[in-house]
């Protein structure tokens, strides 16, 4: 039985991991987990699972919960989820905390000797290089979770990385695929969180829409599976069945489908190589689709996809400028500050005005990402001012 740590685990991946684990007590021990501050959600997990150990923001929230639930182990703060990654009975850490903030973490756990179920895109986005030498350094498992990763890894399995001669990213496009960019201009919030397949967190559901999300993927695949970007494409394809593809050296191509069910991608991280059902999972039926549809991502009206793809290229401390720049203007977004089309300019603003760290350590990444965050947060300020265009 393997004994599991979820980090995040009152958010969207983190409660799937959780419904995953819940059907097959047979094969998985819910050891610890963390969630921030909502101990309501985390109430409702150890009422299901008995856990040993739970992580939350703070003291105050710990004595909450533990009047409620005496017998548990409890933790809190940043501190609270190095200390749970590092539990010696801990054979698997699922990583979904949302954002920079799940960087660190997912290094502790690598350091710790656990192999690595990766729902947290930043940690190789910002520090690809950094993680990847932990990982052969410590000799663990990292594992991909998000839908179109673990499809180009279950493509993979029994291939030899020499035989790869590109990977395919699907992409559906989000809740504003069909628009044009001066349709953009006066979407809402509520129209931008209703994504046309999938069912996820506010953060990454706007992430879609701009096509950021799909910008990650590009640099995460580039760390997860050795690839140059050249080897990486993005297509459209807004049926959402293909979740991604490999053409081999000999022309044959490799597609992994599925009804879009992110327990799916989950549960083969925890499995792997095992397959198990899942339970109330819809099979995936063709004739209901009829066609499946594929067009060529337009760089101009998704410039969000172009930036990763330069700033992957270039490197260093520029990943973690975009991904800080990209988080503090989403929040602005969601806030109602600033307009959906203005993410985009924000996020490149801070690129062309960041000093680029060829070769950075994790404080340096560190400075990146925040430096990031006040750099739009003031020109927002500014702009709403008038002291700027």
């Amino acid at each position: 039985m393997k004994k599991v740590a979820i980090l995040g685990a009152s958010g969207s991946i983190g409660l799937q991991a959780v419904d995953v684990i819940q059907h097959h007590k047979e094969e998985f021990e819910l050891f610890a987990f963390s969630v921030y501050s909502q101990v309501d959600k985390a109430i409702e997990i150890v009422k299901e699972l008995k856990v040993k150990h739970v992580c939350l923001k703070d003291e105050f929230d710990v004595e909450k919960m533990r009047k409620r639930f005496p017998d548990i182990i409890y933790h809190f703060g940043d501190e609270g989820i190095f200390e749970i990654v590092s539990l010696a009975e801990v054979d698997i850490v699922i990583n979904s905390i949302v954002g920079f903030a799940g960087v660190l973490p997912s290094i502790k756990a690598i350091q710790a000797r656990k192999d690595l179920a990766l729902a947290n895109k930043e940690t190789l986005v910002v520090a690809g290089e950094i993680v990847t030498n932990y990982v052969k350094e410590y000799g663990v498992k990292l594992l991909p979770v998000d839908s179109e990763h673990s499809a180009i890894f279950q493509c993979l399995n029994g291939e030899q990385k020499s035989q790869i001669k590109r990977v395919i990213i699907t992409a559906s496009g989000g809740s504003f695929r069909d628009k044009t960019r001066e349709e953009l201009k006066d979407v809402s919030v509520e129209d931008a969180l209703k994504h046309p397949n999938w069912s996820m967190g506010a953060n990454i559901t706007i992430d879609s829409a701009t096509m950021f999300n799909k910008g990650l993927e590009v640099i995460e695949a580039r760390w997860l599976f050795d690839l140059d970007y050249e080897q990486i494409d993005v297509i459209m394809h807004p049926e959402s069945v293909i979740h991604s593809m490999v053409e081999f050296v000999d022309g044959s191509v490799m597609a992994q489908m599925a009804s879009p069910d992110m327990r799916l991608a989950i549960q083969y991280a925890l499995t792997y190589p095992k397959r198990l059902a899942i339970a109330s999972s819809e099979s995936l039926d063709l004739l209901k689709y009829k066609n499946l549809t594929f067009r060529e991502v337009d760089f101009n009206r998704f410039p969000a996809l172009k930036l990763a793809y330069q700033v992957g290229k270039i490197g260093g401390s520029l990943p973690a400028t975009l991904n800080g720049a990209k988080e503090a203007a989403t929040a602005l977004f969601l806030k109602r500050e600033i307009e959906f089309i203005d993410i985009d300019g924000l996020v490149e603003d801070a690129i062309a005005s960041h000093t680029l760290i060829k070769d950075p350590n994790y404080q340096d990444l560190e400075l990146a990402d925040q430096w990031a965050r006040e750099f739009v947060i003031q020109k927002v300020g500014e702009k709403k001012h008038g002291n700027i265009n």
